[in-house]
């Protein structure tokens, strides 16, 4: 897999445009929220996008984010340590 140099997120507006949040989906008892790495991924999800925004009757929007900063590594653990 190549390193992720960008992520794309669908953002739905809640009381206004100052008051956002990542979408999200219903996948039975877990929800998916609305990211990607690449354009495939997000076509994906653009129907249900579409869909949320239909049926909420809130704006959403895709941002694309492209700054990365590390801000840890988690490395697997051994057991017994």
């Amino acid at each position: 897999m190549p390193k992720i140099t960008e992520m794309f997120a669908f953002i739905a507006e809640d009381t206004g445009p100052e008051d956002e949040g990542v979408t999200a989906y219903s996948l039975g008892a877990v929800w998916m929220p609305m990211v990607g790495a690449d354009m495939a991924r997000v076509n994906s999800l653009r129907p249900i996008a579409q869909q949320i925004a239909s049926s909420s009757g809130k704006v959403v929007r895709l941002l694309r984010f492209t700054h990365r900063e590390e801000l840890e590594t988690l490395n697997p653990s051994q057991e017994g340590e």
